[in-house]
């Protein structure tokens, strides 16, 4: 069964630019995740798993394609990717140049999204977060 992951928390990075991770997520990554980039300016954390089956989708794609676009795109995606383990603490480093990318500076808010985790700057988050809500208002049928 796959890993899901749900939820909202505020998080604060250290002076080092570490992340503890919060306690219900943890286990899952435990034996490593991979952390990188994701459309919207957020972070992503994939387990390992779901990593593999993201970088299958990618490099597949490339081939399929073979379009130099597609090889680039492949050559983004992987060059981003910073592999972490949690330590003790239940904290991962997170790379100088993703934590620019992606805005994060102090605070950091992190949201369960099913089969990935995302790392979102604040100020990012609350018109994304706005915006769900308001299409989830529109959809009843949604059950919320």
């Amino acid at each position: 069964m796959a890993t899901r992951f749900f939820g909202q928390f505020q998080h604060t990075l250290d002076e080092k630019g570490r992340l503890i991770l919060p306690a219900e997520f943890r286990k899952a990554l435990e034996d490593g995740a991979f952390v990188g980039p994701f459309p919207g300016g957020c972070l992503v954390i994939y387990t390992s798993e779901r990593f593999d089956e993201v970088s299958e989708d990618i490099t597949q794609s490339a081939k399929d394609g073979g379009t130099e676009e597609g090889v680039n795109a492949a050559r983004s995606f992987f060059s981003s990717v910073q592999q972490v383990t949690p330590d003790r603490q239940g904290r991962i480093l997170i790379a100088p140049r993703l934590r620019e990318s992606a805005h994060l500076e102090r605070d950091v808010i992190v949201t369960g999204q099913q089969n990935r985790i995302e790392l979102w700057a604040p100020e990012r988050w609350e018109p994304v977060e706005e915006r769900g809500q308001a299409e989830l208002a529109r959809r009843p049928s949604w059950g919320m």
